[in-house]
């Protein structure tokens, strides 16, 4: 009879341990792999030699400032504040350099295309993790 009592709360913690974990679907990103692939091609090419191959930045501490008194080039690979600025703000910096903003990269408005432009920042973003795309998301990346 004793035995009888014990079945329903083993049956209840059977029935919770059973339950199924909700899944967090991935961010649907802006970019195809497409873009992705040309946009490794222009970073190799034009930022890989400051930003790093894997985007990793320049020195272990980006926010070190350098022995010239300039800033190094920062990782952007979401590891640093890539992620904190919009798509329009990142394209700008692409463009105009970093001078205006206390760096030294060069602008690229007039040596790379704006699709060009886009598809770096969508190989940079490639590295991204969900959690920080979906960071970026929130923080209205689309501005």
């Amino acid at each position: 009879m004793k035995f009888l009592l014990i079945i329903p709360p083993l049956l209840l913690l059977m029935a919770c341990s059973n339950k199924k974990v909700e899944q967090v679907d991935p961010p649907e990103r802006w970019y195809s792999s497409e873009h992705v692939k040309l946009g490794q091609n222009v970073f190799m090419q034009n930022c890989a030699v400051c930003h790093g191959k894997q985007a990793q930045g320049q020195v272990d501490d980006w926010k070190q400032i350098l022995a010239d008194g300039g800033n190094p080039a920062p990782p952007l690979n979401g590891t640093a504040h890539a992620w904190h600025h919009s798509l329009s703000n990142l394209l700008r910096t692409i463009q105009n350099g970093g001078v205006p903003l206390g760096g030294t990269m060069p602008g690229f408005k007039g040596k790379l295309s704006q699709s060009e432009q886009l598809a770096a920042i969508a190989y940079f973003q490639s590295l991204w993790s969900d959690k920080i795309y979906n960071a970026w998301l929130e923080r209205d990346g689309f501005k």
